[in-house]
């Protein structure tokens, strides 16, 4: 390949991975064909990208873009994943798949300028993600709140009873006079 191949093919990587600090690397190598492009149609409908690069070419254009902490899973085969709703929803889709398919290998991934393992991958993917931590957010926010609310109705339903009861034995006295 041509410097000028590879001087282009680095800028087309340096492009798509600029401002993206949540990258997985896997190992597709071992998939059949077949089992690979279903797994990209798959991830793309989830807004999933995947690219098989030339580690060398790899490891330069994320120097490039600050995402040097990739470059130890730059070994062998390697296929870049990134996309999706956040890096926790990325690292379940990843090994979910990984979990189906036998052949297809997490080897890491890099998270807002920090390494992950293959075991730091599965342990992110059985972590919270975003919209069950803004739920736990939310719940913790209203939570006191509605427990304020409640102490709040709780009495005054039973006082406006009582009130109630006290004006419907008026009206039946008043009925029998």
């Amino acid at each position: 390949m041509s410097k000028a191949v590879k001087n282009h093919i680095i800028a087309e990587l340096e492009e798509t991975l600029q401002g993206r600090g949540e990258i997985l690397v896997v190992d597709v190598s071992a998939m059949s064909g077949v089992d690979a492009n279903v797994l990209r149609v798959d991830l793309n409908s989830k807004g999933i990208g995947m690219l098989t690069v030339k580690n060398s070419l790899a490891r330069r254009a994320c120097e490039n873009v600050g995402l040097g902490e990739l470059a130890p899973a730059l070994d062998g085969p390697s296929t870049l994943v990134w996309g999706g709703e956040d890096i926790v929803a990325l690292s379940r889709e990843i090994t979910k798949w990984a979990k189906q398919d036998k052949t297809l290998q997490i080897k890491g991934g890099a998270v807002e300028g920090s390494t992950l393992d293959a075991a730091g991958v599965d342990r992110l993917s059985k972590s919270p993600g975003r919209p069950e931590l803004l739920s736990i957010i939310t719940g913790a926010i209203l939570g006191p709140g509605g427990r304020v609310a409640g102490a709040l109705l709780g009495p005054g339903g039973t006082v406006v009873g009582a009130i109630k009861s006290l004006a419907d034995d008026d009206e039946d006295e008043d009925d029998e006079s």
